[in-house]
């Protein structure tokens, strides 16, 4: 079986180079956690805001603690800073609603605790070899750490949309909005192409190796499904209509009295919704949010489509029919940019549907990188190949039919934190990550040669 080749910048990159980008992605994720900590009161960092998240503060120094472990102790070989606090900080060690309850490090000490580490954490990226060990090989353990560091950032800025109160985060501008009409659907031709990498020097193991996947063609939504598509589904009654659910999501739907996405309710003037502590009318060119899998799977069922496979979603993403081969994102290889996606947290909301049409794919699909963690209908499962790496916790522990695929990152999603191969996965009951998705079909008899 050939696996078309693949091209990625960073492989390209002098040693010195190299140092400067991990520098710098490692330094913008810092600034982040910064941003989000020092957004509010020490009081506020402690609370539990929601039993579903951690107290700000857990995410913090966590965040400090797998640092150390992986930068200062493994690939540094430094002696360690805090081995005390290990178990404190372990996430498999304790549920997020039992964290409250150990003895955390406070604000003042986290913080400082934090800065030590990346001190000694640069000192580490200026000496180590950058060879030699498959963890230090393209800098791999510096990019697995700012991937790291900005999920957890998301998980913080999630944790704000669950926090009660005035508003503290703020956003200094709206996402651009779209230009031109596009098709509701293309169509995705048949064949076989390239999934996941052997390439991309930061991909985590789950992305991991690159192989063929033949994917018969199918339709797909050029853009995520909107808010106002979905309050047709609402006003309809597809929330009480069991023929459009599958037995578990009626059965979570009933048991929850799950009644539309979370943070939205009704007003005498139609559907309105809390966003980072702000009340705004639902907006209804932008992709809903806030979601399960057991949502998007019935209005999928109402609309008369399906939701897409993951493999379905990559093709969709980084096949370029024109040359045969993936891209890493949908336009390219080139990193993202603002002109590319909505990451980042920068409008801490999503663009409205087709907007950034530099960011789309050969066949005229947009924002299929960022506003919305996309749900799939496939279950989170390794790939041909799969091997842990460098821990099984990451994501091995993870595989089976319990959780589904998201892809393509979110407003709240770093640029170092998404690519066209990157998979995220999440329980199909979760609604607090910002989750939206986009439905795909079957070709109807004749339609396509």
């Amino acid at each position: 079986m050939s696996v078309t080749p693949e091209h990625n910048p960073l492989l390209e990159l002098s040693p010195q180079d190299l140092r400067a980008h991990a520098a710098e992605a490692l330094t913008r994720a810092r600034a982040r956690s910064v941003a989000l900590t020092d957004a509010v009161d020490d009081e506020d960092l402690v609370r539990q805001h929601s039993k579903l998240m951690s107290p700000l503060v857990w995410d913090l120094a966590h965040i400090g603690s797998q640092e150390e472990l992986w930068l200062v102790r493994d690939v540094g070989g430094r002696e360690p800073l805090r081995p005390d606090i290990d178990d404190l900080y372990d996430a498999f060690q304790h549920k997020r609603a039992d964290r409250p309850d150990l003895p955390l490090l406070g604000p003042a000490e986290a913080r400082a605790y934090v800065r030590e580490v990346r001190e000694k954490a640069f000192d580490v990226l200026e000496k180590a070899p950058l060879e030699g060990r498959r963890l230090t090989e393209s800098a791999f353990a510096f990019g697995m750490i700012t991937q790291h560091e900005q999920q957890h950032d998301e998980t913080m800025l999630a944790t704000h949309q669950l926090r009660q109160g005035e508003p503290v985060l703020h956003a200094p501008e709206p996402p651009r909005a779209p230009r031109g009409r596009r098709p509701a659907e293309v169509l995705v031709p048949g064949g076989r192409f390239t999934m996941g990498t052997s390439a991309e020097p930061w991909a985590l193991d789950n992305e991991r190796p690159a192989h063929e996947v033949d994917v018969p063609a199918f339709f797909l939504d050029t853009t995520p499904v909107t808010c106002g598509a979905y309050v047709e589904f609402l006003e309809s009654g597809g929330y009480d209509q069991r023929r459009f659910w599958s037995a578990a999501g009626w059965a979570y739907r009933q048991e929850h009295d799950i009644t539309a996405p979370r943070f939205w309710y009704r007003e005498p003037d139609g559907w309105w919704r809390t966003r980072f502590g702000v009340r705004e009318p639902v907006p209804v060119k932008e992709p809903v949010v806030h979601v399960s899998y057991y949502e998007a799977e019935a209005y999928a069922a109402w609309a008369g489509r399906r939701l897409p496979t993951e493999a379905e979603w990559e093709k969709a993403a980084r096949h370029d029919p024109a040359t045969g081969r993936s891209r890493r994102f949908p336009w390219g290889d080139e990193e993202p940019t603002a002109e590319h996606a909505n990451l980042g947290q920068r409008h801490l909301r999503a663009a409205e549907a087709g907007a950034y049409p530099t960011g789309e794919s050969p066949l005229g699909i947009r924002q299929l990188i960022g506003d919305v963690w996309e749900w799939t209908s496939t279950d989170f499962h390794g790939y041909p190949g799969f091997a842990s790496f460098p821990y099984r916790e990451y994501s091995e522990v993870f595989f089976g039919p319990e959780y589904k695929v998201l892809r393509g990152g979110s407003f709240g999603t770093d640029a170092a934190a998404i690519r066209g191969t990157f998979r995220n996965w999440d329980y199909p009951i979760r609604r607090q990550i910002f989750s939206g998705f986009r439905c795909a079909r079957d070709p109807r008899p004749g339609e396509v040669s």
